[in-house]
């Protein structure tokens, strides 16, 4: 018991906490903006790892650590475009072909890299974004560097998520968005195109995404390798279900797994192999499963998501 509480009573824990939230709060609200839209995306693995991929590449040929991001964001976009042409325009099953983007950016941010990157004993480096020191925060006991310490596109994660809440909830523009997922065919009635909506929808969702792999390799890393996403996409998805397709709610629910996962962390040092490692492991799915279950059971799915959309057809 004294253990657990040590750890809870840790900086270092909450500070690890915002920075594995990071690419899961990214990556959630990406997919989320894009369901709300009514297209489910699918290919978040994909894009995540793109980004890392892309945004890392450009700071190691000599950009610096914004390029980087702003590229990884392009990256995104672009595949966000692709899967958008293939489920809006053509109609095309929305699970099939975020499969395939996942599958295709994946595999073809690796060929990029190994065609790029000279093959070396070590994976070659870049300098990632560093802690910004806040003037009269960072020096707060327990405070400041549980929660003042981190890297900017951390803060930049928390200003979107609140921005994104305020836009979906607040604005026109948000309501377009949500009339395009709910009710395309009243949307059109309206002036509102569902199709422009779905396809700015899926296409900033995904460079959120990218940006969401991006922070692994420019701020949480400082190097990239294909496998380093480890499954934060699929996990983004069942973050949005939990959240009810609502952004205050997936920053609540990515900072929440974090928790789990960075707790786990710091309990298997502590025990110091007296339990096998893999049961720490499963810690932060376990209890993020009892938690989807329960809050699924109150999650309002946005009602036309998934279904495709032709002008003038009901």
């Amino acid at each position: 018991m004294n253990t657990i509480v040590d750890i809870l009573a840790s900086a270092g824990l909450w500070g690890a906490v915002l920075r594995i939230a990071t690419p899961l709060i990214l990556g959630t609200l990406g997919a989320l903006l894009s369901e709300r839209s009514g297209v489910l995306n699918l290919g978040i693995e994909g894009i995540m790892t793109f980004g890392a991929m892309v945004g890392w590449l450009a700071v190691f040929n000599g950009a610096d650590l914004w390029t980087g991001l702003f590229v990884a964001a392009l990256g995104g976009a672009v595949f966000g475009a692709l899967h958008a042409l293939l489920t809006v325009t053509l109609g095309l099953s929305q699970h099939v072909s975020g499969l395939g983007v996942t599958l295709f950016a994946s595999s073809f941010a690796y060929y990029v890299f190994r065609l790029m990157v000279p093959v070396s004993g070590s994976p070659p480096t870049v300098e990632p974004f560093q802690p910004i020191d806040i003037p009269g925060l960072s020096d707060l006991p327990f405070i400041g560097p549980a929660f003042f310490t981190q890297t900017a596109p951390t803060y930049l994660a928390i200003a979107l998520a609140i921005l994104l809440a305020y836009i979906l909830a607040k604005t026109p523009l948000g309501l377009a968005v949500r009339m395009a997922g709910e009710n395309p065919h009243a949307a059109e009635a309206q002036g509102v195109n569902p199709m422009v909506m779905r396809y700015g929808a899926v296409i900033v969702g995904s460079a959120l995404m990218g940006v969401g792999g991006a922070f692994l390799t420019l701020s949480a890393f400082n190097s990239f390798f294909p496998t380093m996403v480890q499954g934060r996409g699929w996990i983004c998805i069942a973050l949005v279900v939990f959240a009810s397709w609502r952004p205050e709610r997936a920053l609540f629910g990515a900072l929440l797994f974090a928790f789990f996962d960075g707790f786990q962390l710091r309990l298997q040092t502590a025990l110091d192999g007296a339990v096998p490692y893999q049961i720490f492991l499963m810690i932060p799915y376990i209890l993020s499963i009892a938690a989807l279950a329960v809050m699924a059971r109150r999650a309002r799915v946005p009602q036309a998501l998934m279904q495709p959309y032709r002008r003038g057809e009901r």
